[in-house]
């Protein structure tokens, strides 16, 4: 790989000459900066980005951090999020995984946005404590390098476990996500709290992973658990692949079975493809592209040196309609 020490050396220059020349010092002379990037562009010079970071302290890039990418989740987020970059004049780069991580103290990155459950709150807190800008969207954390935006769990649960209560059908199942996520521990809090202030309602909670196959288990469950085709039930998905997957799983193993009239569902997150189911899919709804934004700015405003202070993302609950399938 050719340095500017190569460069100097055919220039016959000092290394402080070409690298005043290719960063356009006027400390050289416009006929030395001329040769000396006609050199570089002959030898196919190209410049060393973690050196120059190293010297100029920033990237001009973003990392975010992802747990997967699985699902339909994930495009209108980043898409919010790159629009605010773009506009500031970063570029955005999504990571994934441990070896990732190390972008971080590596300085690679100018500042991290995190929904990523594979970071452990002390490792984040030390990466704050030395300097690096973060806004974390999945956890609650205190430090002045650190913002919070996060997702209110707590309401929309509580909307979709008092509507689903309402119902009527005495009980009421729960999928919820992984057994790490912040989200889903929020969610299934707040669903406690709601059965708890009433009378007459039994809670069933089904592990799931935020994946339809855990949506479609969690049916096979339950009708196994009833009467068959007299099944009356409320389920409360933690996220709309889930609710979808029951979906799937019903239409095809129990096509008699009238959603929302025998069983009520609703899912979370208002993906696309919700508004397509038949009956439409209830579902708690927000604005991915405004976490991402929010996210994105609130970042900007921490590397800017600007104050700052938590945010939420607020939530409604979207109803859907009955509809008879019976053949």
């Amino acid at each position: 790989m050719v340095s500017i020490k190569d460069i100097a050396k055919q220039a016959g220059v000092s290394i402080s000459t070409v690298s005043y020349a290719l960063n356009g010092s006027p400390k050289v002379t416009d006929e030395t900066t001329a040769r000396i990037c006609a050199i570089a562009k002959e030898l196919n010079y190209v410049p060393n980005a973690a050196a120059r970071s190293l010297k100029t302290r920033e990237t001009k890039i973003i990392g975010v951090f992802l747990t997967d990418f699985s699902g339909a989740f994930y495009g209108d987020l980043l898409q919010g999020t790159k629009e605010i970059l773009t506009q500031k004049g970063y570029d955005l780069i999504v990571c994934s995984g441990k070896q990732s991580h190390r972008m971080l103290p590596e300085r690679m990155i100018d500042g991290a946005i995190i929904l990523d459950e594979t970071f452990g709150n002390e490792e984040l807190l030390s990466y704050a404590e030395r300097g690096h800008k973060l806004v974390v969207l999945d956890r609650e954390l205190l430090h002045p390098n650190i913002n919070q935006v996060l997702l209110d769990n707590k309401a929309g649960a509580m909307l979709a476990a008092e509507y689903l209560i309402e119902q009527g059908n005495g009980t009421l199942y729960v999928v919820t996500g992984p057994s790490g996520s912040y989200d889903s521990k929020q969610r299934l809090q707040a669903v406690k709290q709601a059965v708890e202030r009433t009378t007459g309602v039994k809670l069933i909670v089904i592990e799931g992973d935020f994946n339809k196959s855990a949506g479609e288990r969690a049916a096979a469950r339950i009708m196994a658990e009833n009467s068959g085709d007299l099944v009356s039930a409320s389920v409360f998905c933690f996220n709309d692949e889930m609710a979808i997957g029951m979906f799937n799983y019903l239409a095809g193993k129990h096509p008699n079975i009238r959603i929302g009239e025998q069983i009520h569902i609703v899912g979370f997150d208002n993906m696309e493809l919700a508004s397509y189911t038949q009956p439409r899919l209830s579902t708690i709804d927000y604005s991915k592209r405004k976490w991402g934004a929010l996210a994105a700015e609130q970042l900007i405003k921490l590397i800017s040196g600007d104050s700052v202070e938590n945010e939420r993302i607020y939530v409604t609950l979207i109803k859907g309609n009955s509809v008879n399938t019976a053949k």
